[in-house]
């Protein structure tokens, strides 16, 4: 799915739309569920140090800005209880409560604007911890340590930081692998050109698929591609003649070509078109280089988008293998995921989840493929209601986990 095409088509499925805010929320829900808005009652009850009336936690008071980071904060204990974060400064800040000794942050909130409150719930075990608060456009300032008394690591969840630095050796490494794919979709682009000049329609949408298919497992690498990315898989969002713009090009121009009756004399140019773009983006790619900061993300991203448009059909033109494109999203998610693992395993208590749940969505895909020439896979529209809530219900389980990736992955800023 193009990144092109998710910045202007709306979502209008309501099992996916529910998905998609369900993974959002847990994105912003920064490791694991400790951070959560305020609700406007119960956050002034049970300040210092007293129990909250609306939820039974302990409440406290805690100052946000440069100047007063962190105050409020007189009396510590462990256990799970809510931190009333409040913006006392002059511009929005992203604050963050840190183990001192670890390094390990228990939750964050960000984009904390100047006088809003926000809750903020962490799990603290015995250790030395203090807020980090960062303005825009300023330098980081740290609060005064405060010692929890208590056995050290009974708290959390928690994760330490990455940083760019981190991220660069897997980050290259996709890459690699990415450069290691271009070839071969070079040479499936080449069939299907082939299968369209000699007149063999039936071959070229065979070849079709199986092309698409490999530009599609690539897909933590679109943000690179930039508008080699809308040329080559852009849909007719935005398009003021759809099907029939002449900005519509790429794999499902081709798509709506072979699946709508179109000659092979007229596909021709549409096919010589794809081909181009093809080798112009194996050519750039020798040059390009992915931002570190968008692995992790990119990592949630792919599997949200498929949720938004190969699970509701609206990147289908005809040929019915949405489900394909789905599976070959799942082979692209399990790519970065792959590079990703040595920073994931002692950073994400989910890890295992998502594993289960990625092996989970696998499977129930593989049973909608009809094998046989071509590797015919069954139309979304010919599942049941049922089997497409089943599939909706997965996916959305696994976008949800892998946010807590993107979240993990989010490397926190620390100066100006």
């Amino acid at each position: 799915m193009s990144l092109a095409s998710v910045k202007t088509v709306a979502v209008v499925a309501v099992l996916p739309v529910l998905a998609v805010v369900a993974a959002v929320s847990a994105v912003v829900a920064v490791l694991g569920g400790l951070l959560a808005p305020a609700d406007g009652h119960g956050t002034t009850a049970g300040r210092n140090g007293t129990p909250a009336a609306a939820d039974g936690l302990r409440h406290t008071a805690v100052a946000v800005s440069p100047g007063a980071c962190g105050t409020g904060w007189d009396r510590p204990r462990a256990g799970l209880q809510v931190f009333d974060l409040r913006n006392t400064g002059t511009a929005p800040t992203e604050v963050y409560l840190e183990d001192l000794a670890t390094g390990a942050v228990h939750g964050e909130a960000e984009g904390l604007a100047p006088g809003a409150e926000r809750a903020l719930r962490a799990d603290l075990g015995g250790g030395t911890y203090a807020f980090t608060c960062i303005p825009d456009d300023a330098s980081a300032v740290r609060g005064p340590a405060r010692r929890v008394p208590g056995a050290a690591g009974h708290g959390g969840p928690a994760a330490v930081p990455v940083s760019v630095h981190d991220l660069i050796p897997p980050t290259l490494d996709y890459q690699r692998w990415v450069t290691a794919r271009m070839g071969e979709l070079v040479r499936r682009t080449d069939a299907l050109a082939d299968a369209v000049d000699r007149g063999d329609l039936r071959r070229a949408r065979t070849a079709w698929l199986t092309a698409h298919l490999v530009y599609e497992r690539m897909g933590a690498a679109y943000g690179t591609f930039g508008d080699a990315d809308t040329a080559l898989n852009g849909t007719t969002a935005g398009l003021a003649h759809g099907v029939h713009d002449r900005g519509f090009t790429g794999f499902h121009r081709v798509e709506y070509g072979l699946w709508h009756g179109e000659s092979a004399a007229g596909l021709r140019g549409p096919v010589k078109r794809l081909a181009t773009d093809v080798r112009a983006l194996r050519r750039d790619w020798a040059d390009a280089r992915m931002d570190p900061l968008d692995t992790g993300l990119r990592a949630h991203e792919i599997l949200e988008n498929t949720v938004q448009f190969e699970l509701t059909g609206r990147t289908d033109y005809g040929s019915g293998t949405g489900l394909a494109t789905a599976r070959a999203n799942l082979d692209g998610t399990r790519a970065v995921l792959d590079r990703l693992r040595p920073l994931l395993t002692s950073r994400t208590p989910g890890l295992p989840g998502i594993e289960r749940a990625m092996t989970r969505a696998r499977k129930q895909l593989d049973q909608y493929e009809d094998g046989g020439a071509g590797g015919r896979w069954v139309p979304l529209d010919r599942l049941s209601r049922t089997q497409r809530e089943k599939l909706n219900g997965t996916f959305g389980d696994l976008v949800e986990r892998l946010a807590e990736v993107a979240a993990v992955l989010d490397v926190r800023r620390t100066g100006s």
